[in-house]
């Protein structure tokens, strides 16, 4: 139920073929034992009476006039209509609820790309709802990589914590703790006040949006006053000169303007950056990303190590994030993409996915493990491209508002404990065995690709003989000492990967050149500024600056925006919106009271939760509620060019939503 890189141990208890409790796991070297509110809530998708038990079909959408069918009926309708189509008609979309059985490994993931690079079809990248935008920014720099928590708690001096909200990664705090007793000073840069800020010497709140202007300017100040290393900078960057005189008018001042941050707050944060080493910088995951021009902050944050040498060395760089990987870390690519015959495919790419829905490019979709309406921006366009599917297939654990409102066809899943499955963290490899039957008739992701894939004459899709084939194969690579299934079961479940806890020790870094490219000849040959910028969010007649993010109480829309699950429908129970005292004092609504939010994409009900802890101008609410993305944003970010530059998707769409806030009626 979290993901990457906090992968918490769990020790299930067992009895009769009846799961009696769940406990965090005290041998389990990321998590120690720590398991969160997600974590032991778990416990409840097991003899749950909203879990999805057989194969439903209906004949008409928006009816609640679901019939149980067996799963042959099922998967022919889907095989006929899949023909019917054509491939390239045809998409797979599997999202992170489709991942909670093997995350950082990916098995899942790729076995549905083998599937569409065998048969033809569309696929796209599950990045595309989170972190990959933000990624993309890292990747222009060229600091993909991350050092691990464990390095950050036992020699990071400085630790910025740089829209990188604990909520997201508890397993990361207790590091944190540890590097803070040593004596490390802790920042905590976002646009309100998150959980990471109780653990901060210090919170910048900054305005959304801004994070590349409140870079460039400490950037500024560290060349200015020559803070940077100059041996460095001139061994392992690229771009120097340029970046020198880019920066000469993003002064302190100029990005006060621009942040809302003092300009001698600036300074200072600049000075203590530069002048204590090592320090480390955990950019943010989804949340910071959200927004038109979110990958531009985590590439000028990026450039920031570079300047000061601190690269490539213990306690410095960058930290955790997700989607990262350690320096060594890799897996075995089963997807077989050289087999992807020549077509016409959409991109990774969320606005061109949706528009392929509106003018029937696409005409069946199977949606695997996600809540589309949730993770998609501009939902109501994508609820209208869904109801022009020929057939719309959604495999999950219990109903959704997709399901309820889009699928033709539901198709029930397995759950953590009832197949064999296999994580990864940064640092270790842990396997996760089936240790319950499934319940009614419901069946593994694995298992229905087969089904599909001997209906339509597929016959190398599954060339191994149980569930533990593509796993052993995918693990099949140095990184994880060639692991398999039987290998690890043992050896008690676990094995350390064999990676660097410090990123780039050898300082040769993902870009064209090897170097840091602080100006990138890639990002203009792709129509995209080749230094990072600042650039202002899209006007609007709305007052209000939205963003989401993530709270300890949920994760994306899992398990139906977490009603199906009682203790986190009781910890979460409806949307709030987080409202500055003066923009609440403005509408007159007091704290708890029923509001509205609206623009002009959409609309919907929440409470205000009047707080101190934002400024005016911002309102801010957790991800993953029913029609709150009716309120964003879907248009594109980056050109249809650049969002497969690297090896994950980088084609998230802005999210932005500019909005007003008013009493309901």
């Amino acid at each position: 139920m979290n993901c990457h890189p906090t992968l918490c141990g769990m020790l299930v208890d067992v009895e009769d073929g009846k799961l009696v409790g769940v406990a965090g796991d005290p041998e389990n070297p990321d998590s120690r034992g720590f398991l969160c509110v997600r974590g032991q809530a778990s416990r409840e998708i097991i003899g749950n009476p909203e879990r999805l038990l057989y194969p439903l079909v209906r004949e008409r959408r928006g009816v609640n006039a679901w019939r149980r069918a067996s799963w042959d009926e099922a998967l022919d309708r889907i095989a006929e209509r899949m023909r019917a189509a054509g491939p390239q008609a045809v998409g797979l979309w599997s999202g992170h609820g489709l991942a909670a059985n093997n995350y950082g490994t990916r098995v899942a993931s790729h076995l549905n790309r083998r599937f569409a690079n065998l048969y033809g079809c569309q696929w796209w990248s599950g990045t595309i709802i989170c972190w990959g935008l933000g990624a993309f920014g890292l990747g222009l720099t060229g600091i993909l990589e991350a050092s691990t928590k464990e390095d950050m708690g036992e020699h990071s001096r400085m630790i910025v914590l740089w829209g990188a909200n604990l909520a997201s990664q508890p397993n990361t705090a207790p590091h944190v703790v540890a590097a803070r007793r040593r004596g490390a000073y802790v920042v905590t840069i976002d646009v309100r006040e998150t959980e990471s800020a109780r653990h901060s010497d210090e919170t910048i709140r900054i305005r959304p949006g801004t994070d590349a202007a409140l870079a460039l300017g400490m950037m500024h100040v560290i060349v200015a006053e020559g803070l940077h290393d100059r041996e460095f900078v001139a061994n392992h960057t690229v771009g120097f000169e340029a970046l020198v005189e880019h920066l000469a008018s993003h002064t302190p001042e100029w990005a006060a303007q621009v942040t809302g941050v003092e300009p001698e707050r600036i300074r200072a944060l600049a000075r203590r950056y530069a002048t204590t080493k090592p320090a480390m910088i955990l950019v943010g995951g989804s949340s910071m990303h959200k927004g038109s021009n979110g990958w531009q902050g985590a590439r000028a944050a990026s450039c920031l190590p570079a300047l000061t040498g601190d690269l490539g060395r213990p306690g410095a760089g960058l930290g955790v994030r997700h989607g990262a990987s350690t320096h060594g870390q890799a897996l075995t690519d089963i997807t077989l993409p050289e087999r992807r015959p020549p077509g016409v495919y959409v991109p990774n790419q969320m606005s061109r996915i949706t528009e392929a829905l509106l003018d029937r490019r696409l005409r069946v979709i199977l949606l695997l493990g996600t809540n589309m309406l949730s993770s998609f921006a501009d939902a109501d366009q994508v609820a209208t491209g869904l109801a022009r599917q020929d057939l719309v297939v959604s495999y999950d654990l219990f109903m959704n508002e997709t399901t309820r409102r889009s699928a033709d066809v539901v198709l029930p899943a397995t759950s953590w404990l009832e197949e064999t499955g296999c994580k990864s963290t940064n640092t270790h490899l842990y396997l996760m065995p089936r240790v319950l039957d499934p319940p009614g008739e419901c069946r593994s992701n694995t298992w229905v690709l087969r089904e599909l894939a001997r209906r339509l004459d597929l016959d190398e899709f599954f060339p191994w003989a149980d569930e533990a084939g593509p796993i052993d194969a995918i693990l099949d690579h140095p990184s994880t000492g060639h692991a398999t299934v039987a290998a690890l079961a043992a050896e008690g479940g676990m094995r350390a990967l064999r990676i660097s806890h410090v990123a780039y020790p050898d300082l040769a870094f993902d870009t064209p050149s090897g170097k840091v490219e602080l100006y990138s000849e890639r990002a203009k040959s792709l129509g995209l500024a080749p230094l990072p910028e600042h650039e202002d969010l899209p006007a609007s007649t709305y007052p209000l600056t939205f963003r989401q993010g993530r709270t300890l109480n949920h994760f994306h829309a899992f398990y139906d925006h977490g009603r199906a699950l009682p203790s986190l429908a009781a910890a979460d129970p409806e949307p709030v919106l987080w409202i500055s005292l003066a923009d609440a004092a403005a509408r007159r609504l007091s704290d708890g009271a029923a509001i509205r939010l609206f623009n002009e994409r959409g609309e919907m009900r929440a409470r205000a939760r009047v707080t101190d802890a934002i400024g005016a101008g911002t309102v801010w609410m957790r991800d993953g509620w029913e029609g709150l993305n009716t309120l964003t944003s879907g248009r594109a970010v980056v050109p249809d060019e650049a969002v497969d530059v690297f090896q994950f998707g980088a084609g998230q769409a802005s999210f932005d939503a500019m909005i007003e806030v008013a009493p309901a009626s």
